[in-house]
């Protein structure tokens, strides 16, 4: 059981879609049921803690209605930050000029204030005891990994600039309002190390991305003093009826992961906890993932039809090759198979004789991985948050730097070593790559969807950003959001699995973007068992579940659509992903 030795603080992390909000949720209601008053917060910016637990949440923590002592909460990024600007500049209103107060405005109207602003609620539900002192347990639902080592680097890393800056001001204005902050944030680190107050819930499904996912996180969060770590290995597959291909493959590939585990990984303390048949969403399934072998369902057959099933992904490609060059970007919830279709599409277009840049804004995703051989016409890269820190600290040395004296040149030392300087690195890294797609493809692997969507909605902030720390916008972020929503120069897929939760969550993606002015190009539902043919019990039933889905995207939320069957060969290397093209 997940409860037995929970400590006051539970984190739930792990790579996208191994299932954080299933087994968090699980765990939170098992723990109320034993008679513990117990808070659930999400803290990733597209949570879909709403959806498994059928209540409208809020920042405001909410009754969970058949589970007396718990209830839950949104953490709401843009919701903190307006609080956040009013809290800096409404002392200012009426004592300033209205030019200067909007002024301010402007300066607080960046992604860092979001984070800040964010990271705030979260540090002080950490760090203030008297603000979670009605409760046994605080449970965090968090974010995809990378968007979570992010956030839990953050109180040293805001700490440390606190610490070390002499100016008195930072991209969030004036220092003041930080360090009154400032002990909150050292509450907030002894909280985060003290293994007798915090445990680490590292989530992964046996297979071999999302363990290393869960050792690489394993050690980063280990130096940043979380080392009370537990391992869960969600959905462990083994095969109840002989020949079926499918079960036999499935349950191989789950073993065989297992078995090459990361050596670090080995060191935790495990728990599995078995596929079920049901679909998670509602109390009483979440309630039965803690009982998960009252959950086997009985013999039966698939009797869903496969006929009228969405055509193979080539033929998707087949359109998205006719215009001879543009950007591709793969977007969804974590897990669904955004990596494995970006590099499939790529593969596939490199073959026909394309020039294509394969890269991710992913800071967990490992696109060479997943093509793992050299293809001819096609470039793998990947954005990465230290590199791009590196050259955009060089560029502006060498430019806003040259001819400052010395008090002058190591204010914009301190300046660049905020935290907020990655932020701008990255997001000027996504643009450039977007403006290679003018002489080709380039194909985009984004991170899950809270991340992509900040960084999406982040587009007109950081131009502010950039023009307040370098005299040029380059001719890349100038034309970011015009290229985005050309549906001639950029085309976005939505990727889910045919699945209640991913559904939702790319539909509302989707609505999210054509707000912004940007219409996706099409859908892929990924991983389908009722495209591939099953015989097993469980995996009957979970087939039998995704016709409803697979119906919907097809024919409700989009006019193209693809759908890949769950394949027995793993899709690495540049043939199994034009196999799996095809499939």
């Amino acid at each position: 059981m997940l409860t037995e030795m929970a400590t006051r603080y539970l984190f739930f992390t792990g790579k996208g879609g191994v299932g954080k909000t299933s087994l968090s949720c699980s765990t939170a209601i098992a723990l109320a049921d034993q008679g513990k008053r117990v808070l659930l917060v999400s803290t990733d910016p597209a949570s879909n803690l709403d959806d498994v637990l059928g209540v409208n949440l809020t920042p405001e923590p909410q009754v969970i209605h058949g589970v007396a002592g718990l209830m839950a909460a949104n953490l709401d990024p843009e919701a903190a930050a307006a609080a956040y600007r009013e809290k800096v500049v409404g002392p200012y209103r009426g004592l300033l000029p209205d030019a200067a107060v909007a002024s301010m405005e402007e300066q607080l109207s960046g992604a860092c204030t979001v984070e800040i602003a964010a990271f705030d609620e979260f540090a002080r539900l950490l760090g203030q005891p008297e603000a979670t002192q009605a409760f046994d347990h605080v449970i965090f639902d968090t974010a995809p990994t990378g968007h979570t080592l992010r956030l839990l680097s953050l109180p040293s890393a805001w700490e440390g600039f606190i610490e070390t800056n002499t100016s008195g001001t930072s991209c969030l204005g004036p220092l003041a309002g930080l360090k009154e902050q400032r002990a909150l944030y050292q509450a907030s680190v002894r909280a985060l190390s003290d293994g007798d107050l915090t445990t680490l819930m590292l989530v992964s499904r046996p297979d071999r991305a999302s363990l290393n996912e869960a050792a690489r996180a394993s050690h980063e969060l280990a130096e940043l003093g979380l080392r009370n770590q537990r391992l869960l290995l969600n959905g462990v597959f083994r095969a109840s009826v002989s020949g079926d291909p499918v079960a036999v493959a499935l349950e191989a590939r789950g073993q065989a992961a297992l078995s090459a585990m990361p050596a670090a990984l080995r060191e935790i303390p495990q728990e599995e906890i078995p596929l079920v048949p049901q679909s998670l969403v509602g109390v009483p399934a979440l309630r039965l993932l803690a009982q998960p072998q009252t959950a086997r369902p009985q013999a039966g057959t698939l009797t869903e039809s496969r006929t009228d099933l969405p055509p193979s992904l080539v033929s998707t490609i087949d359109s998205l090759a006719a215009n001879g060059r543009g950007a591709i970007m793969t977007m969804g919830k974590g897990g669904v198979g955004k990596t494995t279709v970006a590099a499939a599409i790529a593969v596939e277009l490199a073959q026909r004789g394309h020039q294509v840049h394969l890269t991710t804004t992913d800071p967990a995703a490992h696109v060479s991985a997943a093509v793992s051989d050299a293809v001819s016409n096609l470039r793998v890269s990947r954005i990465d948050p230290k590199v791009e820190v590196a050259r955009y600290t060089e560029e502006v040395m060498a430019t806003n730097g040259k001819g400052l004296g010395p008090e002058a040149l190591a204010l914009l030392e301190e300046d660049l070593r905020s935290p907020c300087t990655e932020e701008i690195a990255v997001f000027r890294a996504f643009a450039q790559a977007v403006d290679e797609a003018k002489d080709g493809f380039v194909i985009l692997d984004t991170a899950p969807t809270g991340h992509t969507i900040l960084l999406l909605d982040a587009a007109e902030a950081y131009h502010r950003e950039v023009l307040r720390t370098t005299t040029q916008t380059p001719e890349a972020v100038r034309q970011l959001l015009p290229r985005l929503r050309d549906p001639e120069y950029t085309q976005i897929l939505l990727v889910t699995l045919p699945e209640a939760t991913p559904v939702l969550e790319a539909s509302r993606l989707q609505d999210d973007l054509r707000r912004a002015g940007i219409r996706p190009y099409g859908w892929v539902i990924s991983q389908s068992l009722l495209g591939a043919g099953v015989r097993d019990p469980l995996l009957v039933a979970r087939a039998g579940a995704e016709r409803e889905f697979i119906d919907k995207v097809a024919h409700q939320l989009s006019a193209r659509c693809a759908l890949i069957p769950w394949v027995a060969t793993e899709p690495i290397g540049a043939e199994a992903l034009r196999s799996l093209a095809r499939a």
